[in-house]
């Protein structure tokens, strides 16, 4: 079993933790403008669509402490969701696994969202109930001195903490869409090893505007953007996306001081496939510490629809 001195946790905690209270921030992915079920439950049901989402993103590959313990994390998601037409709204469901080192948080969420039909779109009004588990290896840490009473205890340590979300989701005629969510509302405090969690709230704000260019109706022009802040970090996501016939897209992204994102993917029919490699701007990618990161989304989505076929019945008595 891998042991992770006192340094480890000093890296993580400047990295992902602020002064006063370690904290559990929400997942990251690049396939944001793809992924809206991740963090705004009034999107369930939108699509007008079953539509499953997986995701598995690998951050920071390569990055390392003193003692070549992997410290990257890495992230696993699946959601699902689906117009239900007698609850006037859509459902969800998502899971996710997200690993830092010893740390691993693994999270269930229910979503409903309730639909009202405007004059432009369609607004979804969601609400989502989280379960996450978050374990701890105390035993996999290595005190500088022993009997450190913050790091006592052997084997893996567990806490389940439960809160929950809100959000608005306007979709456009035109494909368009903007977005306001909260994410971890209650903000639950407790503690594992030893050691004070709490949940930080979270606000996500996402628009973006698909334009199809005059002289080339083949290709459209997607620009978008997400704005994210746990009141005392800020993160902003500036993407655009060109989808030629609705079939292959290419992109790019910047997430600002963090990193610069490559996007490829393709649709066949009800698949879509896709890729993207963020390159590491921060100081975590300088002097080659990080060789970037990598994510793969994989979606599938049918319409609930059923085209009539209608067939002409002939008499054999009149023909």
């Amino acid at each position: 079993m891998r042991k992770f001195t006192i340094t480890t946790v000093i890296i993580l905690s400047y990295i992902f933790i602020d002064n006063k209270v370690m904290a559990q921030q929400e997942a990251q992915f690049s396939h944001n403008m793809f992924n809206s079920m991740a963090f705004n439950p009034g999107y369930a049901g939108l699509n007008n669509a079953i539509s499953a989402i997986a995701i598995a993103r690998q951050q920071w590959v390569g990055f390392q402490d003193a003692e070549n313990n992997s410290l990257n994390p890495e992230t696993y998601s699946f959601t699902v969701d689906a117009p239900v037409s007698f609850l006037n709204g859509g459902l969800g469901l998502s899971f996710v696994q997200d690993q830092l080192g010893l740390e691993t948080a693994l999270g269930v969420k229910l979503t409903y969202a309730y639909h009202l039909d405007l004059d432009y779109g369609r607004l979804g009004i969601g609400g989502q109930i989280g379960f996450l588990d978050k374990r701890l290896d105390v035993g996999g840490f290595k005190p500088l001195s022993e009997g450190d009473p913050a790091l006592q205890g052997s084997g893996e340590e567990s806490r389940m903490f439960i809160d929950g979300a809100l959000g608005v989701f306007y979709q456009f005629d035109n494909k368009s869409w903007a977005g306001l969510s909260v994410s971890q509302i209650a903000q639950t405090k407790r503690e594992v090893g030893n050691t004070p969690y709490q949940l930080r709230r979270n606000v996500y704000l996402t628009a973006g505007y698909p334009y199809i260019l005059t002289n080339y109706p083949a290709f459209v022009v997607t620009p978008s953007v997400l704005l994210r802040t746990d009141f005392s970090t800020f993160q902003t996501d500036l993407n655009t996306i060109i989808t030629y016939r609705e079939r292959f897209w290419g992109g790019l992204s910047y997430r600002i001081q963090d990193a610069a994102v490559i996007l490829l993917g393709l649709s066949i029919e009800q698949i879509s496939i896709g890729y993207s490699y963020d390159i590491t701007l921060s100081p975590i990618g300088r002097n080659a510490r990080s060789w970037g990161s990598h994510e793969i989304l994989v979606r599938y989505s049918f319409s609930l629809d059923i085209e009539k076929i209608q067939q002409t019945q002939r008499n054999v008595r009149f023909l």
